[in-house]
């Protein structure tokens, strides 16, 4: 009980002090963030949902509904023209301003916790679950994720072979590298499919120096699959110099993975983390 309250505590910080007493109106919920709408959508609770942000783009029939635009670039006068009754978001969306004109205007807003951890997602199930009043189908949502995060973390504690130096590379724009550290989604399904992040000397993404990559030595590396002017391939990217002396280059041991799927934190996470850890189980 006392983990259920913490938990609430924590997602209701955007409401003003006494909305906790009041139950929400969902009849008209506006989903921002990937991850968010997902799980509503895995609720069964996708009749609720009126509007999604531009990383909403899971399921397909999300692409449905009307685009509010990106969750860090949102307007407020687009939000409000769907005439939400209820707003469920993730951290970091905005700008500051435009959420504070969505506070003026009294829309309920459950901001959803977010960490990059198998906890972390049934912490937004749970959340999202009770802000729509539908605890009971939260409950089994979460004991599904869970089974499958403790499928994926037994096998990982049973593998023989040493764990992958895994570098995420965000872009290779211009030729640089830009990687992830450490507190990142790409730092936590790196682990939890069971390889080892490459870079652990800083937090959050950053371009990378010849010398930090000669330094990560990565096995493999790790990207989101793109198309047009963001797509690469692993003839280009290995033909970077920095890259070119690395152990991923010498095999050509590129991964690339639907972005949504790799780094939502949802509940296709422990496909993702399987899918993951079973082609870092084939390299090498």
């Amino acid at each position: 009980m006392k983990r259920r309250s913490l938990m609430l505590g924590l997602v209701t910080l955007a409401l003003p002090l006494g909305a906790l007493a009041q139950p929400y109106d969902t009849s008209r919920v506006v989903a921002i963030g990937g991850a968010t709408t997902e799980i509503v959508y895995a609720l069964g609770a996708a009749d609720k949902l009126v509007a999604r942000d531009s990383t909403s783009t899971f399921p397909a029939r999300a692409q449905t509904l009307p685009d509010i635009g990106y969750m860090r670039a949102l307007a407020a006068e687009g939000v409000l023209s769907v005439q939400p009754t209820l707003i469920l978001t993730e951290p970091g969306a905005g700008p500051p301003e435009t959420i504070s004109v969505l506070q003026a205007a009294s829309v309920p807003m459950v901001v959803v916790p977010a960490p990059f951890s198998g906890e972390g997602i049934l912490a937004k199930i749970t959340a999202i679950g009770d802000a729509l009043g539908i605890p009971d189908k939260a409950q089994m949502l979460s004991d599904q994720v869970r089974a499958g995060l403790d499928d994926v973390a037994t096998q990982v504690a049973n593998d023989d072979t040493a764990p992958k130096r895994v570098l995420f590379v965000l872009s290779t724009q211009g030729g640089r590298i830009m990687a992830s550290g450490t507190n990142t989604a790409a730092d936590g399904i790196i682990a939890m499919a069971g390889g080892i992040n490459a870079i652990d000397q800083f937090e959050g993404y950053r371009q990378l120096t010849a010398e930090a990559i000669a330094v990560a030595a990565p096995d493999v590396v790790l990207m989101m699959d793109r198309e047009g002017d963001h797509a690469s391939t692993a003839e280009a990217l290995f033909a970077i110099p920095e890259m070119a002396t690395t152990p991923a280059a010498q095999t050509g041991a590129l991964v690339k993975m639907d972005g949504l799927l790799l780094l939502g934190f949802g509940p296709r996470t422990p496909q993702a983390a399987q899918a993951l850890h079973d082609v870092l189980q084939g390299q090498g």
